[in-house]
């Protein structure tokens, strides 16, 4: 499949090394076409990538891969442009994390509203899925990191068969069906965005970005 990664951060990266891992195509995207960080990640992976701005990467996908910082998600898809989006699932797993007045952020978009339904909103002919922002990126493409891989992940999203498209990825990664859990309508996306203060409490804690939490009932 052909994929798009919008954003060349950590996140961007270690998702799209994985998506190329597991024989997709991908196309990282940024403001510039000369971005630095997504050209390392062309040279790592010859074959299987290649770099663009963001319209150039979202004319490119299949499903789009929502990786930027999240403050700065609505105006990354909009120079990506409404027309390369139309109709594609974005797999939103950014989070709207405001660090304007340092440490520790806060958010920018909160409790009757969230991310993924702003981006759902300025953005209606696309199929938003919110995923996987609820977890370091590493255990994102490696769930059997920890405890063997039993704990759980979330999708939310107005669109059924993009739910299950997304939940296919997710297997693909490693995720068990059983711990893949949907929430229901994009609105469900401001509780998982809401668990980022609580994330980063236990990171600071911990100091360790290995860990996750598993619904047991």
């Amino acid at each position: 499949m052909k994929i798009a990664v919008l954003g060349t951060g950590n996140v961007g990266d270690t998702i799209g090394s994985k998506l190329i891992a597991l024989g997709h195509t991908v196309m990282m995207g940024s403001r510039t076409a000369d971005n630095e960080k997504a050209k390392a990640f062309v040279d790592r992976h010859v074959e299987k990538a290649t770099a663009g701005n963001f319209a150039d990467a979202a004319s490119y996908g299949e499903i789009i891969f929502n990786c930027t910082a999240g403050v700065g998600s609505i105006e990354a898809l909009k120079l990506a442009g409404e027309k390369n989006l139309n109709g594609k699932v974005i797999i939103d797993i950014a989070n709207p994390l405001d660090f304007s007045k340092g440490m520790p952020p806060s958010l920018a978009i909160s409790n009757t509203n969230s991310l993924g339904e702003e981006i759902q909103k300025t953005f209606p002919q696309t199929k938003v899925v919110k995923a996987l922002n609820t977890m370091w990126c590493g255990l994102m493409v490696n769930p059997t990191m920890i405890n063997g891989g039993d704990h759980s992940t979330f999708v939310s999203g107005n669109d059924t068969a993009a739910k299950e498209k997304v939940k296919e990825i997710l297997k693909s990664f490693g995720w068990l069906d059983k711990n893949i859990l949907d929430l229901g309508d994009i609105t469900k996306a401001r509780g998982t965005e809401m668990y980022l203060p609580l994330w980063l409490s236990i990171y600071g804690a911990t100091n360790n970005g290995a860990f996750n939490f598993k619904i047991v009932s």
